[in-house]
C-alpha cells in the first residue's frame, strides 16, 4: 500500500469510514429482506475504498454527485446513520424528508448534490457544479461518481467536451466494478475506458479501487491541481460489488460465478487489506480495531431502531419542495 498521509488519525478515520459504509449496507440489506424498506436499493459493499479514498481528499464545500449505488458516497462525504436510515424508510427526519429514498438521497450540507437513478444522469449536474465554482471564483472541486455502464451514455461525451474546453474543476470517477447490471463490462465497452477521456485531451488515470491509500493519493494530487485550474481529470477505479445489481438480484450464477465472488472477498477486500496494513504499521492493534467495529455496529443498530420508530411526513407535504405549483397545475 502507498503511504499518503502522516497523521495516524487520518488512517483510522479512513478505516472507520469504510467500516461504516459496509455496516450501513448490511443493515439496509436486512431492512429490505425483512420487508421494512419500500422499493429497491443497490449495495455498495466491496467498493468502500473508492468512496472513502476520494472523499477523504475533499473539503466539506467540495461537491460530489452520486449514482443509484450511492450509499457509500453519502456516508463517505459525511452523512449520519440516523438521517440516512430515516430517508430509506421514508421518514420525516430523512435527508430529503423521506421523499428521495435510496436512489435519490442527497446531503447538501456536506456537498453531496444527490444520488441519481438515471445511469450517468448526474454528469451534467457535476459539470454544472464545476462551472459554477469557476464562474464564482471559488476553489471548490466537484467529483462525479458513475459506473462503467454509464460510459455508454452520450451525456458523458458532451460534458467532458465542455469541461475540457473550459478547464473546469471536475473529476470524473468511473467505478468499474466489472459489470453493467448483469453484463460483463468487456461485453459492453469496446476499447479502453480511459482513452475515452483522453480523446478530449483530459488526463486520465487507472487505479486499484480496492486500495484506499492508492485512491486517496491520486485524488489528493488531482484535487490540488484542479483547484489551480488544471482540470478536468478522469479516474477509472477498478473495484467489485459483492452483492447483485440490486438487493433482489440473488441468483447471479448465470452471469458470474460464486468462485469469482469468493476470490474478491477473500483476497481483495478493501477493509481486510487496510486493516492488516494498520496493524502491520503499528497504527492500531487488533483489539482496538475490534472495539471500533463494535462501536460502529452498535451505532448502526441504534440508528435503525430510531428510524423505524420515527414519524412519516405529514400528508400536507405532498406538494412541498416540488418545482411546479401543484394546486395551480391542477386548476
Amino acid at each position: 500500500m502507498v503511504k499518503t498521509k502522516t497523521n495516524t488519525e487520518d488512517y483510522l478515520r479512513m478505516y472507520r469510514q469504510m467500516v461504516r459504509i459496509r455496516t450501513f449496507e448490511d443493515n439496509a440489506n436486512q431492512l429490505y429482506l425483512s420487508a421494512k424498506m419500500p422499493g429497491l436499493t443497490h449495495m455498495y459493499s466491496g467498493e468502500e475504498a473508492v468512496a472513502v479514498g476520494i472523499c477523504e481528499a475533499l473539503k466539506v464545500t467540495d461537491k460530489i454527485t452520486s449514482t443509484h449505488r450511492g450509499h457509500g458516497h453519502c456516508v463517505a462525504k459525511g452523512a449520519e446513520f440516523k438521517e440516512m436510515f430515516c430517508e430509506l424508510l421514508g421518514k420525516e427526519e430523512g435527508y430529503c424528508r423521506g421523499k428521495g429514498g435510496s436512489m435519490h438521497i442527497a446531503d447538501q450540507s456536506n456537498g453531496n448534490l444527490g444520488a441519481n437513478a438515471i445511469v450517468g444522469g448526474s454528469m451534467g449536474i457535476a459539470t454544472g457544479s464545476a462551472f459554477t465554482a469557476k464562474l464564482l471564483g471559488k476553489d471548490d472541486v466537484t467529483v462525479c461518481f458513475f459506473g462503467d455502464g454509464a460510459t455508454a451514455q452520450g451525456l458523458m461525451y458532451e460534458v467532458m467536451n465542455m469541461a475540457a474546453l473550459w478547464k473546469l474543476p471536475v473529476i470524473y470517477a468511473c467505478e468499474n466494478n466489472g459489470y453493467s447490471e448483469y453484463t460483463k463490462t468487456e461485453e459492453i465497452a469496446a476499447g479502453s475506458i480511459t482513452a475515452r477521456a483522453e480523446a478530449f485531451g483530459i488526463e486520465a488515470h487507472q487505479v486499484d479501487g480496492q486500495d484506499v491509500l492508492a485512491v486517496n493519493e491520486l485524488t489528493q494530487d488531482l484535487v490540488a491541481r484542479a483547484r489551480k485550474g488544471e482540470g478536468p481529470f478522469f479516474m477509472e477505479l477498478m473495484t467489485y460489488r459483492y452483492h447483485g445489481h440490486h438487493v433482489g438480484d440473488i441468483n447471479r450464477e448465470y452471469y458470474r460465478s460464486k468462485a469469482e465472488e469468493q476470490d474478491w472477498k477473500e483476497n481483495r477486500d478493501p477493509i481486510i487489506k487496510f486493516r492488516s496494513w494498520l496493524v502491520e504499521q503499528g497504527i492500531a492493534t487488533e483489539d482496538e480495531i475490534e472495539a471500533m467495529n463494535a462501536e460502529i455496529k452498535k451505532d448502526a443498530e441504534e440508528a435503525v431502531a430510531y428510524a423505524e420508530a420515527a414519524p412519516y411526513p405529514n400528508e400536507t407535504e405532498v406538494d412541498m419542495h416540488v418545482f411546479t405549483d401543484v394546486k395551480h397545475a391542477l386548476a
